[in-house]
């Protein structure tokens, strides 16, 4: 009877392990989906007005301070690979819209990171100008983590801007189709994609008791993903 019991127990132990190894991956990669019907739109209409590339930023931002706040307070690897996998994903979506605009640029003048001008910030013509800025903000968030890793309030402070960038990464794409009074252009697969993302990290969040900061940032993310959803809604009669 005891063997038997205990033979129950390592199967469900084993069932249990493998609902979190495949959450593990869903996490990792999930945060990544959203954005292939956005990547493909683009590439098939060859117009990038109706994604906003702020979207990235934000992105680039939010997964960039998670990864130095990882150094100042190990939380689940899990999340750090996320960090990893959406950044080189917002780093294609800048790709192909680079390449996208260059095609279709008429004008020749040129705006880089290095002019220095912030009436062109995040409007440069070439993909180089994203990775320079990301590697710039990089150099600066890895000095002042080597300056100040022993400080407790920088360290909750790099995983709070790190969550605050992220849960606002919606709010581009929200602005961008009140300005259009239209959603032409924009996957609604990628905004349903957020929603259901958003839903279940946010649930990941709580059930593994991770800092308070993801789990506020999922909700505040379901929210803005709702707004979209009813722009949608409204903007179809134009």
């Amino acid at each position: 009877m005891d063997i038997e019991v205990d033979i129950q127990e390592e199967d469900m132990e084993g069932s249990w392990t493998l609902l979190s190894l495949l959450a593990s991956c869903v996490m990792v990669f999930g945060g990544a989906l959203p954005y292939v019907p956005q990547y493909q739109e683009i590439q098939r209409s060859s117009n990038t007005e109706g994604f906003s590339t702020r979207v990235c930023l934000l992105l680039l931002i939010a997964n960039i301070l998670r990864i130095f706040f990882w150094i100042g307070k190990q939380f689940e690897l899990t999340l750090l690979l996320q960090s990893v996998v959406m950044i080189s994903t917002m780093l294609a979506m800048l790709h192909l819209c680079c390449n996208i605009q260059q095609a279709n640029r008429v004008s020749t003048n040129q705006h880089h990171f290095t002019d220095l001008d912030l009436r062109y910030f995040w409007s440069w013509s070439a993909f180089e100008d994203y990775l320079l800025f990301c590697f710039a903000f990089t150099v600066l968030c890895a000095f002042l983590t080597l300056l100040l890793l022993d400080s407790v309030l920088f360290v909750e402070g790099l995983g709070s801007l790190a969550v605050l960038f992220e849960a606002m990464l919606g709010v581009p794409q929200l602005l961008q189709n009140f300005h259009n009074h239209s959603t032409r252009g924009m996957s609604v697969k990628m905004v349903l994609l957020w929603t259901a993302g958003d839903i279940f990290k946010t649930t990941y969040f709580v059930t593994n008791h991770s800092p308070s900061q993801f789990w506020v940032c999922g909700a505040v993310q379901i929210l803005i993903d709702m707004a979209i959803l009813l722009q949608v809604i409204c903007f179809a009669s134009y």
